[in-house]
């Protein structure tokens, strides 16, 4: 027999715009940004309760205020293995810091996989706190980003200190 799943959900805003966080059974599984791709249909949330999301709203204050770098956060994401093992290498990439596909595929033994890896980052149910916003194409250019490429670019501009960046 299996439990009840529990979801609940907390609206922020931010200067990327409004952020939909989403947890299930009291653990962070989702933060969506508005008209993001792949955005899951808001009845799917639950009931809005911020009690879940105290330390993760702190943590997103702390990285736009420019005081953190890395998020440390309990989190249940589903996806496959693949998808899962994609999502944890790009919390590996330093902020500031940007990888290609490529590279990221390499660095999980799968040099031939960019497409793949390319999939499973737009799929990413937690932007932001896993950057998917720091992997780019291999010419340097900004490419595939769920949130829109205006705000890849603020996220990337904002991180290596350009404050004066707008979405």
């Amino acid at each position: 027999m299996t439990g009840t799943i529990t979801r609940s959900h907390a609206v922020v805003d931010s200067p990327v715009g409004t952020l939909t966080l989403v947890a299930t059974d009291g653990v962070l599984s989702g933060l969506y940004m508005e008209q993001q791709r792949h955005r899951p249909p808001e009845e799917t949330f639950g009931e809005r309760d911020a009690d879940p999301f105290g330390e993760a709203i702190t943590q997103l204050g702390e990285y736009f205020a420019g005081d953190r770098t890395r998020f440390d956060l309990p989190m249940a994401m589903a996806g496959t293995e693949f998808q899962r093992r994609v999502w944890t290498q790009l919390c590996e990439i330093p902020y500031g810091e940007t990888v290609s596909y490529g590279e990221l595929a390499a660095r999980l033994g799968k040099p031939s996989a960019s497409r793949a890896v390319g999939l499973a980052n737009g799929k990413n149910p937690i932007g932001l706190i896993v950057p998917c916003h720091r992997v780019i194409g291999s010419t340097g250019d900004l490419i595939g980003y769920g949130g829109g490429l205006p705000r890849k670019r603020f996220l990337l501009d904002f991180e290596r200190g350009l404050r004066t960046a707008v979405v």
